[in-house]
Parts: C-alpha cells; structure tokens; sequence
C-alpha cells in the first residue's frame, strides 16, 4: 500500500517541467529547516519554562541524536519506497509538530515534542538531497545542489526576520512563532504536493551527464546492496572529509553570534550583521562555484580550494580574538570571506560525492544522502556538547583552532574521492551513448 499517491514519471522530464520538480525540492528543503528553527525565540522561551542554558541543551542534544538516527533510516527508505511518498506526508507531520510546541510547559514536554520534530525533519530531509540528484544531470548537478543548500541558509534569515516582524504583535509570546511555522509547512506542503513528482525506479536507476545523454545505469538483475557503496574507499573518504569539514560550518551555525559577542565585544545586532554578510556571500559563491564546476566538470579542485582558503581564513580569524580595536568592517569582511570560501567548496563536494555514491549504484542515493544526513545532526550533537568546555578552558580562539585542525584533516581525505583533476582536452560528444553497468562506468575514470 503506498504512504502518498504521487505521480510517478516513466520518461525523464526536460527544460521547465525538470526545473520546477527541483524548485519544488529546495521548497521542500527550506520547509524543513524552518521548521527546526527555535534559536530566535530561546531567551523567551527559557524565561517562559523556567529552565536554564545547559538543561536546553542537552534537550536539543537530545533531539538530535533522535533526528540523526531517523536520518539513516529515512535515507534507505527514499531508495525502496521512492522520495515524494515520504517527503510530503513528513512535512505535513512537522506542521503538526509546530503546533505541539505551542502546547509545551516543562523540559519533558519540550524534550518529547523536539525530538518527535526532529524524527521527521531528519526523516524528510534525508529525502530531499537524492531528489535533487534524480532531477539534476551532470551537466548542471553541483549547481542544482548550491541551490539546495538555499534552503537551510533561507530558514535561518526566515525565521530571524519573521520573529522580528511578527513578535511584537503578539505581546513576545514565543509560541506565536510555532503557529507560524505550522501555518506555513502546511499550507507550503500543499503546494508542493500539486507540482512534486517522483522518477520511476528505472529512471532513478540511470546516471545521467545531460537530460539526453546516459552514460550508466544499474543492473536490474541484482538487487541493491548497501554494502557495496560502503565497500569504496571513495565513499568513506567522502564520509570522514565531510565529517571535519562541518565542525566549522556547525559551529557557526550553533555559536556564531555568541562568539562575535564574547570574543569582540559586539552588541547582539552588530554581531548578527557580521554573520548576515557570511551567509550572503556564502550563498552567492554556492551558486557561482556550482556553475564554474558544472561547466569545467570539476568537482576535487574547487573543493579543495574553497577548503584552503576557509582554514586559513578562519585560523586568521582566531588570530585576531584578544587584538585591541579591530574594527567591526574588519571582522565582517574577514567573515564574508570565509563565507564565500567555504560555499565555493559545498557545492561542487555535493556533487561529487552524488557522482561517486552514483557510480556504485544509482540506486542508492537515498542512503548515501540518509548517511550525510546522519553526519550532520550528529556532528552538531558533539558540538553543542564540546564547544562549551573547550572555550571554558581555552577561549574562542582555542575553538577556531580546532576548527581549522578538523577542516584541515579534508585535505588529506580529499586525494582519494573519484574524479578528474583536470579539465578533458576533449568535451564530451553530444550524440547519446548507450547504457553501461556502473562497474564499467568506474573502469572509464
């Protein structure tokens, strides 16, 4: 029996009705992620239950390791019931789940409502990554993934610009914020329910370089097996790069205006200006570096490079923690640049860790994606629990340094993630090839 009557495409669509499946994947991404955003209405909310900063978070510690583990579970689940079929019903879930929240009154129930909301955003977002691989060829994939990761950048300015419009009309009560939340999944689920398709499980079994062009597909005469994407060294390569590449996007994600204050002694809007010109640039350079290595077909070197340039902004960054008068331009220039840095190396990474999980077996995106998914909550749980005695003992500047020795450690494991280094003399013939096993895909590289 199917969980959500979705339409289901026996021929891969083109030019407009493609793009408007993926517009509707970000949509589906950006839900998601605003549904999982409490941090604007923390202070009013520890005031309100009358719980103090550790006891909130190991509350949301909690809920992540919860969200995590439904993350690994949701990943496999997209490859044997299909991505549409769990996406749409789960985001409707989190609108139930919004409007939980508007009913808690103490850390248990706080606890028990997070980590039900986190079940089913880890779920749903495990989801939508393949989704996007299914919709996007080669040709035009690391962009497609650049717009992606719109939707977890969109959700924080989202919820902190509604939170400042829409708090004061109603008296500072954070659980208007909840209603909010559950008004907009809803209605927003609906919409993406009426123009949301899923690819058949041949179609999604197919590797794709251009909406035309074929150059794999998995063989049907086998069933898919996980252990096969977890026996390529690339693949653990990916898992670990990425792994200690996030300490320092987490870290900024969970404690960047908290820093800025601590460190430079800047007011609390001055400090969310700072990080508002990180993710401004770092969300124009995802698109931009997407493009360049969808057009060069180059994914090793832009990530490579965008990861240099963050570590070393970052480590100079710490260097400047304890300095006396540095300006606030200084700060925000320096942490646009890391911004822009680290976006030049996320999309072209998401690419070509898709194109590698893919060449194992295109049917297996979900759980590749279910396994980055997993990484993600679990790296924050272990940040939300180390940072504070870290900085406790050695400072800010300590943390960033730990930052940058974890970020560094994606050099190494870079060197063994499939594919060129250089640009082909020759681009590839437009006329169609005919269909190959993934193994003698691999062979080609």
């Amino acid at each position: 029996m199917r969980l959500f009557p979705v339409r289901e495409l026996n021929e891969y669509p083109t030019a407009g009705q493609r793009m408007r499946i993926l517009s509707m994947a970000v949509l589906a991404v950006l839900i998601a992620s605003y549904e999982g955003q409490i941090a604007p209405v923390v202070p009013l909310l520890l005031e309100d239950l009358h719980i103090s900063l550790s006891t909130y978070g190991t509350v949301s510690a909690t809920a992540l390791v919860a969200g995590a583990i439904a993350s690994a579970v949701g990943g496999r689940l997209t490859d044997t019931l299909g991505r549409v079929r769990l996406i749409v019903p789960l985001l409707m879930l989190t609108a139930v789940c919004c409007f939980l929240m508007t009913t808690v009154h103490s850390a248990g129930q706080l606890l028990a409502v997070r980590a039900v909301l986190s079940v089913v955003d880890g779920m749903a977002m495990a989801g939508t990554a393949p989704l996007v691989r299914d919709f996007s060829p080669r040709m035009g994939r690391a962009q497609a993934f650049g717009f992606w990761t719109w939707g977890p950048v969109g959700a924080s300015f989202l919820a902190a610009t509604v939170a400042s419009l829409t708090l004061p009309l109603f008296d500072d009560s954070w659980r208007s914020q909840f209603v909010i939340m559950g008004a907009v999944s809803l209605v927003l689920s609906v919409v993406i329910a009426f123009n949301i398709a899923d690819l058949s499980p041949e179609l999604r079994a197919r590797i794709l370089q251009t909406e035309q062009q074929a150059v794999g597909r998995a063989d049907h005469t086998t069933p898919p097996r996980v252990r096969d994407l977890f026996a390529q060294r690339a693949v653990w390569a990916h898992v670990v790069a990425i792994s200690c590449w996030l300490v320092l996007y987490i870290t900024l994600t969970l404690y960047g205006q908290t820093m800025l204050a601590d460190s430079f002694g800047l007011e609390a809007a001055t400090a969310s200006q700072v990080m508002s010109a990180f993710w401004v640039l770092n969300i124009l350079t995802l698109i931009v570096a997407g493009r360049v290595s969808d057009r060069l077909q180059l994914r090793k070197p832009l990530c490579l490079a965008g990861t240099v340039a963050a570590a070393l902004l970052t480590a100079y960054l710490a260097s400047l923690i304890g300095r006396d008068s540095v300006s606030h331009l200084h700060i925000a220039v320096t942490g646009a640049l890391i911004g822009g840095a680290m976006g030049c190396a996320y999309g072209p990474w998401m690419a070509n860790y898709s194109e590698n999980a893919e060449d194992v077996d295109p049917r297996l995106q979900g759980t590749a994606w279910g396994v980055f998914t997993f990484l993600t909550k679990a790296m924050a749980v272990v940040v939300l629990v180390v940072v504070p005695h870290v900085v406790e003992s050695h400072g800010w500047h300590g943390w960033l340094f730990v930052a940058v020795g974890c970020m560094a450690l994606f050099v190494p494991a870079s060197l063994l993630f499939r594919g060129p280094w250089r640009r082909p003399k020759t681009a590839p013939g437009p006329s169609p090839q005919p269909d190959v096993a993934p193994s003698a895909h691999r062979t080609q590289r």
